[in-house]
């Protein structure tokens, strides 16, 4: 009954022109998986993995903390991107690239990961679920370049076969490329 109410009177406002972004943003749904931070040595190998370098535009969907795109600013010079659905995180990660002194490299996004436009991506990072991979998987095949790199710690894309792939401290990072279009 109360969701009734709210979405009636949201559509009420959205009639008159008076839904702003804040009620937009309201309007997200929640995170798919609990926030677990990656730890930096593994950042450290993601990175290296994809051999991120100042010419690359790293975006990390689900990005937490921001530790990875801060991290890909602050050693390699990269552009970063970090989106989470998370308000708490998107926050969190803010201050934290003030804190480090990226703030003209990286910009946090509060969005949803399937939603969001990735296509200016030239590295995609990613901790998510197998199942939450998979389910992102068309979107990277549709929407990234060919070449693009995808990384992912600890979790595979099914049968999608990983170009490499490195062991840190009992985990397993993939690193995968996007493939030339099909004609």
């Amino acid at each position: 009954m109360q969701r009734r109410k709210f979405l009636a009177g949201l559509g009420a406002l959205g009639a008159y022109g008076l839904v702003g972004a804040a009620a937009q943003d309201a309007a997200l749904r929640g995170p798919d998986v609990i926030f677990v931070p990656t730890p930096n040595e593994i950042v450290d190998t993601m990175l290296k993995l994809a051999a991120v370098t100042r010419k690359d535009t790293v975006y990390d969907l689900g990005c937490g903390d921001g530790r990875i795109v801060i991290t890909a600013a602050q050693k390699y010079g990269a552009r970063g991107v970090g989106v989470d659905i998370d308000p708490d995180r998107v926050a969190e990660a803010t201050e934290n690239v003030k804190k480090g002194g990226v703030a003209g490299r990286v910009k946090i996004v509060r969005g949803d990961l399937f939603e969001t436009d990735i296509s200016s991506a030239t590295v995609v990072t990613l901790y998510l679920l197998t199942e939450l991979n998979l389910k992102l998987r068309p979107k990277l095949l549709r929407e990234l370049s060919p070449g693009t790199r995808v990384v992912s710690h600890a979790f595979t894309m099914g049968d999608w076969k990983p170009e490499r792939t490195a062991e840190v401290g009992g985990t397993t990072v993939y690193l995968w490329r996007i493939p030339p279009r099909k004609t």
